[in-house]
């Protein structure tokens, strides 16, 4: 395997996802030793490294034997009851007395013997004196020797100073049936018998029944030990003053973070250079002392991969090379017992080749069954392309839209860590397939409870920061409620509209003939829909520049200028057209400006290539630009609306929505940003069909 690509995968992952697989017969060569990458299967990747490690992979990943080796189950040890949440019983579990361990009272009344009862009746009531005849208990209380049921308190009449023997006495109406009201020794639990069963995950109501049968300490498997070896000489910690290189080392985070949910016991271990020898001795040594060895990336100056090596030294390199997207650099091999992997380090693909890899280990040396995420079926909102030979991973975020549930794609970079946070899903495209087009039915493997799913408002269309905005507003009001958006232009929001993919859609597109925004698109492309159309915000369109303007751009024709590159937003999008219509005016083709071809879906995104040198200039908004701390020179004001059919509209989940747009903490916190005008946000503009 080459890593020209994963000198850069460890944090951040700046380089575009298609570096990450460093081609498909990439190669790096060290000492005469020359690593190539293999397009393995999945599933074949799988029983190789399980059959490898000692045991084929046969079905379900977790029923392996006790007994040594890489699969091996964890030896047993013995934790106290409230540390033992969560683990995995290591032995069957035996009550050790009874519950309760006598005869008790089950209700607040007197404890009779139920001969003695026999003939009372509403109309001949029976007198029980107390003391010998019956007895005060209380529920809990430990039955009176010789008496054998309980009638309630609220059935019995007292008579104070009135038994034979002038003491008090009660009356009942009804005879008492034996063990009335009682619960008998061992009811719940009986000495001896089986509380719980080997490889049970323990829940707190199991700690409960183990507590009640007498047990103070339970037999559990020892959590696996895995290290996380983070490597690279360009890593510095969070919070750390940055340099151009430098990457923030967070995938350690991920990854332990992840072990440590799967029932594992993760320990992050100091980086370690790009240095073969430091990097050999540093996995010999994890792998002494840890039940799995994570190498996150392991490269050398974007020419050797070390992982590979390292393994091949120590033990065996199994699988080199994954036919996945995004993860297909991972290494799988070992050293003695110690299962060790070389996990990518764009942040997708080390959580993907984790979960798919490290996973099914853990659980195998748990003994529990493998965990099973829940599948629906829904509609995806976007054609997708996906590379043949590959399974693809595809993240997305999940809505019900009148009685579809729909899917829309998150950004698919490798070294994306947010489509990590903002994916409800992932559609799993297999490797014989081209891809998927828009509306197609996928099966969506569920991230999150679907009742959450069902409590989201879907937004597809124009970005702008005022919809994250107030999808944090919004959540802020009911945390029940989500906002899951999604950038694929005006246009494709009013497509996604007409689809019935979406309960709403940005849209800023102009009418070059009339000067009105978006009225005359929606009569077009929603024909015969009733829709409402409401004011998200006026905003600042115009050239985002590098701080203080180097190269002294000022106006459009500006972009024309030699040396000068420029990025452009996507086509459909309402900014794209505003391009378009401005060079129109101005006489301007679009390919007398270099960059016009260079395409982003997002307002921030053309900030950030600004500022990273990627381009000189680029059209967008002015909150995006103060975000990143560039320069501005605004071209004109445009009307950013939120076009929503009638039916959405008067859902309440989109009512909650717009009532929370109209607030005035929401419109300070727009105006806050800078570059809006809130005067009319909220309003409705108009109502059509």
């Amino acid at each position: 395997m080459t890593q020209r690509h994963t000198a850069h995968e460890h944090g951040a992952g700046h380089t575009p996802e298609s570096h990450e697989h460093g081609g498909r017969h990439g190669a790096s060569r060290r000492h005469g030793r020359r690593y190539y990458l293999s397009d393995i299967p999945l599933e074949d990747a799988l029983e190789r490294y399980f059959a490898a490690l000692g045991d084929a992979l046969g079905g379900a990943l977790g029923g392996s034997a006790d007994g040594a080796g890489a699969l091996g189950r964890t030896a047993a040890e013995v934790v106290p009851l409230n540390r033992a949440r969560g683990r995995v019983t290591a032995a069957p579990v035996w009550a050790k007395i009874s519950s309760p361990h006598y005869d008790a009272a089950a209700m607040d009344g007197i404890a009779v013997r139920s001969a003695q009862t026999v003939g009372a009746t509403e109309t001949s009531p029976l007198r029980l004196a107390v003391g010998s005849d019956a007895l005060w208990v209380d529920t809990g209380d430990p039955m009176p020797d010789g008496y054998d049921a309980v009638i309630m308190v609220e059935v019995v009449h007292e008579v104070a100073g009135d038994a034979t023997d002038g003491g008090d006495a009660v009356e009942i109406q009804a005879p008492a049936a034996p063990y009335q009201h009682v619960r008998p020794l061992g009811e719940d639990i009986v000495a001896t018998e089986l509380v719980l069963a080997e490889n049970h995950t323990l829940r707190p109501v199991d700690l409960g029944a183990c507590a009640a049968a007498g047990l103070a300490e339970l037999p559990v498997r020892r959590k696996p030990s895995v290290a996380v070896i983070p490597t690279g000489n360009e890593l510095v910690q969070a919070g750390s003053a940055l340099n151009p290189g430098d990457i923030i080392e967070f995938n350690s985070l991920v990854l332990s973070g992840m072990v440590d949910e799967w029932g594992g016991s993760a320990t992050v271990l100091p980086p370690i250079a790009d240095d073969y020898d430091a990097l050999l001795d540093g996995v010999r040594s994890a792998a002494g002392q840890h039940d799995i060895v994570l190498v996150n990336a392991g490269s050398s100056a974007g020419s050797e991969d070390y992982t590979a090596r390292v393994i091949e030294t120590l033990g065996e390199l199994v699988v080199h090379g994954a036919a996945i997207r995004p993860g297909h650099p991972v290494a799988l091999g070992f050293a003695g017992d110690t299962p060790i992997l070389g996990i990518p380090g764009y942040p997708v693909s080390a959580a993907l080749t984790c979960e798919l890899f490290v996973k099914p280990l853990i659980e195998r040396k748990l003994g529990v069954p493998a965990a099973v995420r829940r599948t629906v079926r829904a509609a995806i909102t976007r054609k997708t392309l996906s590379p043949m030979g590959e399974d693809e991973f595809l993240r997305v975020r999940l809505g019900r839209v009148g009685d579809k549930l729909v899917a829309s794609p998150v950004e698919r970079g490798a070294g994306v860590i947010m489509s990590l946070v903002r994916a409800d899903g992932i559609v799993k495209i297999p490797r014989f397939s081209e891809g998927l087009d828009a509306g197609a039915e996928v099966g969506v493997e569920l991230l999150r409870p679907e009742e959450a799913i069902d409590d989201t408002v879907v937004v597809i269309g124009s970005h702008d920061m005022t919809v994250d905005l107030l999808a944090s507003h919004v959540r802020r009001g009911r945390s029940s409620m989500t906002m899951a958006s999604s950038n694929v232009g005006s246009m494709g929001g009013l497509l996604a509209l007409a689809r019935g993919e979406a309960h709403m859609a940005g849209s800023h597109l102009l009418d070059e003939n009339t000067g009105e925004y978006n009225i005359s698109y929606i009569r077009r492309f929603l024909k015969g829909r009733a829709v409402v159309v409401v004011n998200m915000a006026q905003r600042i369109q115009g050239l985002i520049l590098p701080r203080g303007n180097p190269k002294g751009i000022e106006t459009l024709r500006d972009l024309t200028r030699d040396g000068l590159t420029f990025l452009n937003r996507q086509r459909g999008s309402g900014t794209r057209l505003l391009l378009d219509y401005k060079l129109g005016e101005l006489g301007i083709e679009p390919d007398d400006i270099r960059g016009y071809d260079r395409e982003e879906y997002t307002h921030l995104a053309v900030a950030a290539a600004v500022a990273g040198g990627r381009a000189d200039v680029g059209l967008g908004i002015l909150s995006a630009a103060n975000a990143m701390g560039l320069d501005f020179v605004p071209l004109l004001s445009e009307q950013y609306d939120m076009v929503i059919p009638r039916e959405h509209y008067e859902s309440e989940r989109v009512q909650f929505a717009l009532a929370t747009m109209r607030s005035a903490e929401f419109k300070a916190a727009v105006d806050g940003m800078g570059g809006y005008d809130t005067s009319s946000t909220g309003r409705v503009i108009a109502e059509i069909g």
